[in-house]
């Protein structure tokens, strides 16, 4: 899912003229006709979520400034471009003072409003990355720091600030790299121990003759090397939030005394003679099935059940292709910034081929591969060629790709639906190219009807290279959900058998 830019203009001709010159910038859309109205969309929960604000600052009724001030009253972080006939100096200066991020005068040409909107964007993401890492230093990083346009993900939060209003334990499932201990900090954050300890344990990177010393603590001269004494990390967690991560690779031996800490509130030091009680609030995480574990011998059952009283999956990012834009623009913002280099953007064809690829690595995968296109780039654009396109991520792809021809002539031989960067896998037949008006050969080379699902995948195929590769833009006009598309172009993809070596 691209960004979103809402348009607020009481003159029809003017918002739909803006509204042309976002979606030519590879932005979706959505109008409204006064002050009122943008100020409902904001504020409704049910309405769809918009990244910045094209505001008219002249409007009946609630006028730009009004809008503006109740912004800020609200409390939405949203950048704000306003709009006038009027370029005065005045009108400039008051709306800045306002919260406006930027100022351009109608009528705004399709260029100067395409840099406004990317440097609003970026400013916005760069804003947002700096806010969750002072949260995630501070212990106060919430669910609402959480990037997610997905609405799996937003399921997952949801249970997840239900959870953070109590005690109950919580499991934390999924693959590795989708953000499992975002989820749990968030849950710490925004629950009443967030003034106390974050404690995280990797249950994994653990020698198994360290573990209780580590968790339950040891004193002084307990074994050999124990020069002194050691709280371990419930002590540590007391009052706080212990993240037990990895939880299926530890010990059995650990599992039990993990299990008396859990069902006494208490825990015992290696060496110790007698308990301490603690007030440890447990979340935990694993990249395993955990019943499949149980089952297997490698798990104690009676653990397991005291773990997994609210289990939340997260789903891999694959599922979430919405998702990827977004991460990807708050990534570049901040890794840009830290690194200093002058990256100001990410190309639409660039966009759409990260959107395809499988990323078996998750947020995590994405995360360094925009790391190295922003080190390694020469421009202020990230393109397609700045990524690593490797069997590991590769985009869905087919072996050879048939040119499509647009409304004017290719600008060279190799100008084919591959500018698009979303090929899709081709006929089983050769089939004839489409006309410069789409015309569709309903015939295959043998003289038969060609099947129905070749036909649809050339019309998508036809789709993305005419909308130069805007999915929201190819859903809209073939009128199918963005994720039916994506869903048509995997199953085009699986039916491609792979060239013969």
């Amino acid at each position: 899912m691209v960004a979103t830019i809402l348009i607020a203009d009481d003159d029809a001709v003017q918002r739909r003229l803006v509204e042309n010159m976002v979606q030519r910038c590879g932005y979706d859309a959505v109008t409204v006709d006064s002050g009122d109205a943008a100020l409902a969309h904001l504020i409704d929960p049910d309405t769809k979520p918009v990244d910045a604000l094209v505001l008219d600052l002249v409007m009946p009724g609630l006028d730009g400034m009004g809008v503006l001030a109740k912004i800020r009253d609200i409390g939405l972080d949203l950048p704000v471009i306003v709009q006038t006939a009027h370029g005065g100096i005045d009108n400039v200066v008051s709306a800045m003072r306002a919260g406006a991020h930027d100022f351009v005068v109608k009528p705004v040409g399709v260029e100067r409003l395409q840099v406004s909107l990317r440097n609003a964007l970026n400013a916005s993401a760069l804003k947002g990355e700096l806010q969750r890492i002072r949260h995630r230093r501070e212990g106060k990083l919430t669910f609402a720091d959480i990037v997610t346009r997905s609405e799996t993900m937003n399921h997952v939060i949801a249970m997840g600030r239900k959870a953070a209003g109590s005690t109950i334990p919580v499991l934390i499932e999924g693959e590795s790299g989708v953000g499992k201990e975002l989820i749990a900090r968030a849950i710490h954050g925004s629950s009443e121990r967030s003034a106390k300890p974050f404690v995280t344990v990797n249950c994994g990177a653990i020698p198994d003759n360290l573990v209780e010393s580590l968790l339950f603590g040891h004193e002084k001269g307990a074994f050999t090397g124990a020069t002194e004494r050691h709280a371990g990390k419930f002590v540590e967690a007391n009052g706080g939030t212990l993240f037990l991560d990895e939880i299926s690779e530890l010990p059995l031996a650990a599992q039990v005394k993990l299990l008396r800490a859990l069902q006494q509130g208490e825990v015992e030091a290696v060496g110790g003679r007698k308990p301490v009680k603690v007030d440890v609030r447990i979340v935990s995480a694993t990249n395993r099935n955990l019943l499949n574990q149980v089952k297997a011998g490698a798990f104690r059952e009676d653990l397991f059940y005291r773990l997994h009283v609210l289990p939340l999956t997260i789903p891999p990012l694959r599922t979430r292709r919405e998702d990827i834009p977004h991460l990807v623009r708050h990534f570049m913002a901040r890794i840009a910034a830290e690194e200093n280099r002058p990256v100001t953007g990410v190309s639409g064809e660039a966009m759409a081929m990260l959107g395809q690829m499988t990323w078996p690595g998750n947020v995590r995968q994405l995360e360094n591969a925009v790391y190295r296109a922003v080190v390694m780039s020469d421009g202020g654009q990230l393109g397609p060629n700045d990524f690593p396109q490797n069997g590991g991520m590769a985009p869905v792809t087919f072996s050879e790709a048939e040119p499509v021809m647009l409304d004017s002539p290719p600008s060279s031989p190799t100008d084919t639906v591959l500018g698009a960067d979303i090929p899709i896998a081709p006929a089983a037949a050769p089939a004839k190219p489409l006309s410069a008006y789409g015309n569709l050969a309903m015939l295959g080379d043998d003289g038969e009807m060609r099947p129905l699902e070749e036909l649809e995948a050339e019309t998508i195929r036809f789709a993305i290279a005419h909308y130069r590769g805007q999915m929201s833009e190819v859903a809209r006009r073939l009128k199918i959900g963005r994720s039916t598309l994506y869903r048509k172009l995997d199953e085009a993809a699986a039916r491609t058998e792979p060239d013969a070596p």
